[in-house]
Formats: C-alpha cells, structure tokens, sequence
C-alpha cells in the first residue's frame, strides 16, 4: 500500500514532478524494496541550491533510508533507475550523501510558459486552503484618532497575507476589533466634550494633560453643536459621557475607514467591544469555563519581588486556569471593581471569532508580545468547547522607525503631533507604503527612510520589481509599432538565456503554497524580487550582444517567442503584486 504521500490539488511543475517521485516510490513498494508503510510527510521536491546540479532536487532517500534499512546512496540508485525512465526526464543524478539531482527536457519549460499563458491571472492560485473558513484580525487600533504608521505596518501584513490565504483557497473573513469599552474613550469622550465647548465659542486654552489634543476632534465638537446645541455645555459628566463616547467613536472609525482605504484596505468585520460586553458574551464565555473546571476563584501570587508592594493586599477573582495551557501563571478576567479584564474580554471575543471560524490569525504588535501566551491558552480551551482543534496564530509586528533626511522622525499621539497614513500615502503613493513594509521580515526591526523608498535603483525592491513590469510593457509596445506581437507559434527558438528565467518564473504556485502555509505574505515580495532580477538580468543581455534583445531586428519568429516570454513573467509580477495590494505599473 503506498505511504502518505506529499501532494496538493495543484497542477504545477512541483507538484507534477512531486507525484512522479511518488509514483517510483509507489513501484518500490510493490517491488519489495520500500516497506508498504513508508511515511512521506518530509519528502520534498523542490529547485536544488545551486541551479548549476540541476533543475529539481528531491531528499526522498534521505527521508526513507531508515524506513527501509539501507543507506540513502543505495536507496537512492534504486529511485534514480525509476525516475530515468522517464520521457520528462533528462537525466537523474546521486549528489553527496543521497540527494537527487534532476534535468528536465526543454519541453517542460515550453509547457510551463503555455499554463502561464492559459491560466492568466489564476496561475499561482492553489486550492490547499480547501475552502477552510479563517479569521484574520488586523490592525484593531483604538478608536481614538487617524491612524498612524505605528499602525501600518500590522495592517498592510494582515491585509496581503488576508489576500495570499485567498489565493491559496482559504474563505477568509478580515476582521477589525474594535475596542471602545475601555477608559480610552472615555478620555475621547472628555476631549471632544472640551472640542464641543470650543466650538460653541469658549476659549479652552491649552489642552489639559490626559487628554487628546489632536485637532482632528475640532470637527468632532462642530457636528456634536450641530446635533444637541448647547445642551451640554456645562451638564454634568454622566449626563454626556455616553452619547459622547458614541459619537466621537463612530467619528473616529468612519476616520480610520478613510485611512485605510487609502491603503487599500477594506475590512469584512468590525466587531465592537462594547457590543460584545453588552450581549453577555464575557458571562457566557466564563459559565462555559467554569463548567469545565477552567474558571475558579482564586488568590494571584504576590508581584514577582523580595517582598509585596505595601498596597498589594490579596484579592480573590475568578483565574482562567492558563497553565493548563502552557501560560506561566493563572490569569484573572474580572478586576476586584468587577469589570472585565482585557484578557476577560479577548477571551470572549476569541470565543465568538471561533463560532465561524475554523482558524484564527491575530497580527499584533511587539508591545503585546507578553499576552500571546494566555491568548493561546484560551483559544486552546475555547477549542474544546468548540469540539474541535482551532488552529491559531498571532504574528508579531515589530515598529517601523520612520526617517527623514537620515533623523528620526518623532511620534506622539497624545500631543497629536504624529504623521498619518494619509500624510504618508500622499507623500510617496500607496504601493510604495504597501511593498516596503513586505520587504523584511514583521518580526524585525525596519527602517521606512523617505528618500530611499522613492529611489530609481535596484536598492528600491518596490521599484525594482515594478520597472520589470514597465519594461516588459514598454517592449511590448514598441513591437506592436513593428507590427511584431507577442505568440507561441515559434517558442522552440528559445534557449538557456530563456530557461533560466522560467526556472524563476515556474517557482511562483510553490511559493504561493510556502508563504500561505507559513502565513508569511514578505514571501511573495522576496520571489518578486528575484524573478524581476532575473528577468532584469535576460533583458541586460541585450546591451552587449544585440542577437540577445527581447526585439531582434530581421528577426520576427524570435522576437514574437520572446515577446511571449516576457508577457509571461509580466503575468506573474502582476499576480503577485496583485496578492500585495501593490499596482503593476505600466510606465516608470
């Protein structure tokens, strides 16, 4: 019986070449040479390190040598005398300890260009997500002003890897979390309440400490004397407080909407704290915990420390019982005044993200590094209730350090001096924004430098891969004024030069597929990179050796194949800038 094998619903090279390994697999089997059992789960099929060995490597006698009692060289003669017979196969080779070494026949690459060509803006997509439901939560800032680049970064990761799952066959539901039961917005409601009082005429002076100060709530204050007049000019607090908070909320979110559609993002969900809290889901979610013997009344330990500070004094509340888990310490929900902890409330709020879902994503800043741990804790115990594994994820997103003129430029939000994401997209464009805050990892620190992200060189990955795109349209066009149009009738003319840059281009579905199962989108912008600078490097050819132009005068059959070609690599730059929420230029 053949072994658990590596495959996907996808039709590409990978995966093609991947069932052929399994199929020589398969024959060993029957023959007796492999054990019926074999697991496969780590076999892989992928470009060897160094494209000089070959055009695929696979470790498949490296992974099954043990399984099946021998060394990997002799395992693997055994499968390279099964995969040599194949017409697809140029030649099959044993490297070091036990890798194999494959050439493909040029017709590979031929029939590589033609599923490009056929599949248009659907090659790359996979169906491995298979349809499964995630939620993935991003940027989730406090209703509290416009949003600022401390907030892009996390919401343009969780937009494009949103965007990647997508592609890759998953259902997925973009959610923002909205949290406005906390003190925050009370303190917004007593900001605006102080903008409402200026606009009716009243000099308020200088904005009291604890307060927000950003003129962006001047117009708050204008449309609340619009609404109610003087009414509430001097009321009492409580009086004001709520429809206040109400207001400048709704305010805010309608701000933050703009902002981020400025970005490109537009959310599935806006799921409300104070919605949340008042549909009882906090109490559902500790009756249910408490059923399980998750939730119980206890004492927390003292603050770690020689002694107690002299206020502590020990407080029974209810402990969500996260070491169970794996979390260090039991976590309170309730505070001693009876309000809900934030992690009471996260804990709900997973709860109901679970209900629809059948995996959950949260990208959060590094600043909340330390509640990833509970978080994961309670999704675990929300998996039982649930009667399922739900698989969750929370990506870390560290700041960016804006620069300008080589200076740090300085953020504030409470002083409202801070620059937004408005200011930043008028400044240097969507895309720009978008690509750069892809080009690292989100774990590590980045750098957003005003002048290098708008610089025309290859040290700019953003423009980099957007002038591939504009030169492959501008030959294009350039052809057409020939009366040469980009075909597939002469595309055996084609040689080395052009299959080192298939090579490149046929690796796209397997990265798609890597980065959506890592649920890392920077992948994508890392494979755009590489294949414009390998596409950069086949159009350079042409400075030296005129035979080796994309255009090649008295010589339409080549110049049609190439044309091709590179209509092909242009298809892919746009599919995955398309992923990024990036445009595909078509002049630079």
């Amino acid at each position: 019986m053949a072994g658990a094998h590596v495959m996907t619903d996808t039709n590409t090279l990978y995966t093609v070449f991947t069932a052929k390994v399994n199929a020589a697999l398969d024959a060993l089997e029957s023959a007796g040479t492999l054990p019926g059992d074999t697991q496969r789960t780590n076999i892989s099929v992928e470009p060897p390190r160094d494209a000089a060995h070959g055009d695929l490597a696979t470790n498949a006698a490296m992974v099954l040598a043990k399984q099946a009692k021998t060394n990997p060289r002799t395992l693997a003669t055994a499968i390279v005398e099964q995969l040599s017979a194949d017409p697809q196969i140029a030649n099959a080779e044993i490297a070091g300890p036990g890798f194999i070494n494959l050439r493909l026949v040029d017709d590979i690459w031929l029939t590589e260009l033609a599923a490009i060509a056929a599949l248009g803006g659907q090659y790359g997509r996979s169906a491995m997500g298979d349809g499964t439901r995630v939620n993935v939560e991003y940027v989730s800032a406090n209703p509290t002003g416009p949003m600022h680049m401390g907030h892009c970064r996390g919401a343009v990761v969780g937009d494009a890897l949103a965007s990647l799952l997508e592609f890759a066959g998953h259902d997925v539901t973009r959610e923002y979390y909205v949290n406005d039961a906390g003190s925050q917005v009370d303190t917004l409601a007593r900001s605006a309440h102080l903008r409402y009082r200026e606009a009716l005429g009243e000099d308020i002076g200088t904005i009291p400490e604890g307060l927000y100060p950003g003129d962006y709530l001047k117009t708050v204050g204008q449309h609340l004397v619009s609404e109610v007049g003087d009414k509430y000019r001097d009321a009492p607090e409580e009086d004001w407080l709520l429809i206040f908070r109400a207001e400048a909320v709704d305010a805010m979110m309608d701000m933050i909407r703009a902002d981020l559609a400025q970005l490109g993002i537009v959310h599935d969900e806006f799921s409300s704290e104070a919605a949340l809290q008042a549909a009882k889901k906090p109490e559902q979610a500790e009756a249910w915990l408490r059923a399980q013997d998750l939730v119980y009344d206890g004492v927390l330990e003292a603050p770690k420390g020689k002694t107690p500070p002299e206020d502590w004094e020990p407080v029974e509340l209810p402990l969500f019982r996260s070491t169970k888990f794996g979390d260090d310490q039991d976590r309170p929900i309730k505070k001693s005044d009876g309000k809900w902890t934030y992690f009471g409330a996260d804990l709900a709020y997973h709860m109901q993200k679970a209900e629809d879902a059948d995996a959950l994503i949260d990208i959060w800043g590094a600043d909340h590094a330390g509640t990833v741990k509970r978080i994961k804790a309670a999704v675990a115990a929300l998996s039982q209730g649930q009667g399922k594994p739900i698989p969750f994820d929370v990506k870390l997103v560290q700041m960016v350090q804006l620069l300008r003129d080589g200076e740090p430029v300085k953020m504030s939000k409470r002083s409202g001096n801070f620059i937004t994401i408005a200011d930043m997209v008028d400044e240097v464009g969507k895309d720009v924004v978008r690509f750069t805050m892809l080009t690292r990892k989100p774990e590590a620190q980045m750098d957003f430098d005003f002048a290098k992200v708008v610089e025309t060189s290859k040290d700019n990955p953003v423009f980099y891969v957007q002038y591939a795109h504009a030169r492959i349209c501008r030959a294009t066009a350039k052809a057409a004024e020939q009366g040469i149009t980009p075909s597939d009738d002469n595309l055996d003319l084609l040689g080395a030069d052009e299959w080192n840059v298939i090579r490149q281009a046929a690796q796209f579905p397997r990265e798609v597929e890597a980065a959506a199962r890592a649920r890392e989108p920077h992948r994508i912008a890392f494979y755009l990179y590489d294949l414009a600078a390998a596409f950069h490097a086949y159009y350079n050819l042409g400075n030296d050796y005129p035979e080796k132009r994309i255009i090649v005068e008295q010589n339409a059959p080549l110049s049609s194949a190439r044309l091709f070609l590179a209509a092909q690599i242009g298809q892919i730059i746009r599919n995955g800038l398309n992923i990024l929420g990036v445009e595909a230029v078509e002049e630079l």
